[in-house]
């Protein structure tokens, strides 16, 4: 029997799927929705896997806290076109709700998590079949502290959260999470730099040293006043303050309470 229109404009809206796909389904199914949803999504499965080896590298990264959570998430795409798409957006504010809200340990976790239409990865899937590109949830990072605050760069390409040992203003909070977005510290402090990253640094000052034929006996002192340097510049509490460059961070936030300070943060870039 012929399809109706109310069937597939149905069906469409179940699945997000174009109408020829949906009328193609329907069709197939004999007019069973059930077993039409299940083709589309094979479809847009089979689909998805054949991008599989395309780079994801635009797409939408949104944040956002609740009580004293804070979660930031980038769901990836191919095209610019599809990272400024309402649905795609809509997709990635689903994710980062439903983070919010179920507080999953990683990743993993969060791609696991049941919804009345799916899993989040099974809901990525679908919507990577649709629009005919690769999709992948590219990060999600999360926090817990007393007092968190979280930002959002203008474009979806960048956003921050942050946590503080206690309360603080909204002004603060949100100075300092835009902090993170336009200085991108390290870490906190120095004692939260991975080793790893202080060996990079003074072996690399030890070796300009040498190349700007310095003193062998002085290139030690040499490199470690350069990770002071990389320390005042890459550490969110040493850095000068991007409103005002006679304060650094932690003066600004002890202007506000002598005891209040940075926890921890994450920041999250596309590109």
């Amino acid at each position: 029997m012929a399809v109706t229109m109310a069937e597939i404009t149905r069906l469409r809206n179940m699945t997000g799927a174009g109408m020829m796909d949906c009328k193609n389904a329907l069709n197939e199914a004999a007019g069973d929705f059930d077993k039409a949803v299940e083709l589309i999504r094979k479809r847009g499965q089979a689909l998805a896997a054949k991008r599989e080896d395309r780079e994801a590298a635009e797409g939408c990264v949104l944040a956002t806290t609740k009580g004293d959570f804070a979660a930031v998430v980038a769901l990836k795409c191919e095209t610019d076109f599809v990272a400024k798409n309402e649905e795609f957006i809509s997709l990635t504010r689903l994710i980062l709700d439903t983070a919010i809200e179920h507080k999953p340990e990683n990743l993993e976790a969060l791609l696991a998590v049941e919804l009345p239409k799916g899993t989040i990865a099974q809901l990525i899937t679908d919507k990577s079949g649709v629009t005919g590109e690769k999709m992948e949830l590219g990060y999600y990072e999360h926090l817990t502290a007393p007092c968190v605050a979280s930002y959002i760069h203008t474009g979806n390409r960048l956003a921050t959260i942050v946590g503080f040992n206690q309360e603080a203003g909204v002004d603060v909070t949100k100075d300092v999470a835009m902090q993170i977005a336009a200085m991108s510290p390290v870490a906190v402090n120095k004692e939260g730099v991975p080793q790893a990253i202080i060996d990079t640094e003074l072996k690399i000052a030890r070796e300009k040293a040498l190349e700007a034929g310095k003193p062998e006996n002085l290139v030690d002192k040499i490199a470690e006043g350069a990770l002071s340097k990389f320390f005042k510049e890459s550490t969110l509490l040493q850095q000068d303050y991007i409103k005002d460059s006679k304060l650094t961070v932690d003066a600004f936030l002890k202007q506000n309470h002598k005891d209040l300070t940075v926890t921890s943060f994450k920041r999250i870039a596309l590109g």
